[in-house]
């Protein structure tokens, strides 16, 4: 993380006392950081977050005279001595009284730290999508009838450009004379025309997304079974394993929940139909023919669920906490939930990779205002940075 740390101060004199005291709070918070926090000028924001440490009362003046010179959102770092908090709440009401977002980080070391954590991963979420595109490869699959968004609110909301790309150009693509670039010898034993038809798809789409400067895309995959007599599922796995965004079925705002998953959390995650829902026992098994290689500690290769064809990852998840996500196209609503992976599932009438998860919220919620189909799956509990990060995107 990089830090950056603006100060106010009185231009009172200050004693040797107080210079220590400011020394061993900002000492200490670096600590519990393991970083450095780097002393700059107002108006430099190059970092991951900038912080406005305000070290003593009647430094609500000096805010004020030097307010253009600073960027939204505030935050307002005071370790309470010398009237620094009195001084911080004035000037936080004072924000929020322009309509301006702002936040006082206040109170013992750890806590202080780990917000400091929270707030540079959103910041940089945030400026990362802003210089975000996204593919959508072909249309969105027709029964998608509700997860199509209006692009121009996509870039308004998050920064993220969507760039349409068609079909026929990962077909050309896979059906051209290339380099295959991953052997098929080195997956587990499966039908090696098969794994050959799937490895192109792979290297299509992964040209593709690098030809057009995408950090992931969707692809309308079920067309390719009748144009390849292939699918697309075993390149977005391995894609997603190498960290670029890989959704099926044209699910644009399946990517963009996966897509923000990644940002917040660095991780891989697991795009999947809720499959059944026990309201009795709050748990939803969820599936899906492609996962991450990189959340499967076993797996096996079977054909595509629904065709018989092609390549299928048949993965084993780890059990324990992980956290369910999923955006709504309109752009008002977001479904997330921590829950507990209590069991993989080998049901013939289910996509390759099931699981069963136990949630945190009611998942009647999902019964009577569901956000779509596909939700987004990530190891470990994410909740509450997740909700966090969205409120701050809503505007709520």
């Amino acid at each position: 993380m990089k830090i950056k740390l603006s100060t106010f101060k009185s231009h009172l004199k200050h004693s040797t006392e107080f210079e220590k005291e400011i020394h061993e709070f900002i000492t200490a918070i670096e600590a519990a950081l393991d970083t450095k926090l780097e002393e700059t000028t107002l108006a430099d924001y190059t970092c991951d977050l900038k912080l406005i440490f305000i070290q003593t009362g009647g430094s609500e003046g000096l805010f004020l005279e030097h307010f253009s010179e600073l960027q939204e959102p505030y935050y307002l770092l005071t370790n309470g001595g010398n009237n620094s908090l009195a001084a911080s709440l004035e000037i936080l009401s004072y924000l929020n009284k322009i309509g301006k977002k702002g936040e006082i980080l206040h109170g013992s070391i750890e806590y202080i730290a780990g917000r400091i954590k929270e707030l540079a991963v959103m910041e940089s979420a945030m400026r990362t999508l802003q210089s975000s595109r996204l593919g959508v490869i072909g249309t969105p699959s027709d029964w998608l009838i509700s997860s199509v968004p209006n692009y121009e609110q996509i870039k308004d909301v998050f920064g993220v450009e969507l760039v349409d790309i068609p079909l026929n150009k990962i077909e050309e693509k896979a059906k051209a004379p290339h380099f295959t670039s991953l052997n098929p010898e080195n997956f587990n034993v499966y039908d090696k025309k098969e794994m050959v038809s799937s490895i192109a798809v792979y290297d299509a789409l992964n040209e593709i997304i690098k030809e057009n400067h995408l950090a992931g895309a969707t692809i309308r995959c079920f067309d390719l079974l009748t144009s390849l007599k292939s699918t697309g599922c075993l390149a977005l796995a391995k894609l997603n394993e190498e960290g670029i965004i890989g959704t099926c079925e044209g699910d644009i705002m399946a990517m963009l929940s996966m897509y923000l998953v990644k940002l917040l959390t660095g991780k891989s995650s697991f795009q999947a139909n809720p499959s059944r829902i026990d309201v009795e026992h709050n748990s939803i098994v969820f599936a899906h023919c492609t996962i991450p290689l990189d959340m499967i500690h076993n797996y096996s290769f079977d054909s595509h669920f629904e065709s018989g064809i092609g390549v299928a990852i048949k993965g084993e998840m780890k059990t324990g906490n992980v956290t369910v996500f999923r955006l709504s196209s309109d752009l008002k609503h977001y479904f997330v939930s921590k829950g507990i992976l209590m069991n993989n599932l080998k049901e013939k009438n289910l996509c390759r990779t099931q699981v069963n998860i136990r949630l945190n919220k009611d998942v009647k919620e999902l019964l009577k205002h569901p956000c779509g189909n596909h939700h987004i799956i990530v190891y470990g509990d994410y909740e509450k940075e997740i909700d966090q990060f969205m409120k701050v995107i809503f505007k709520i």
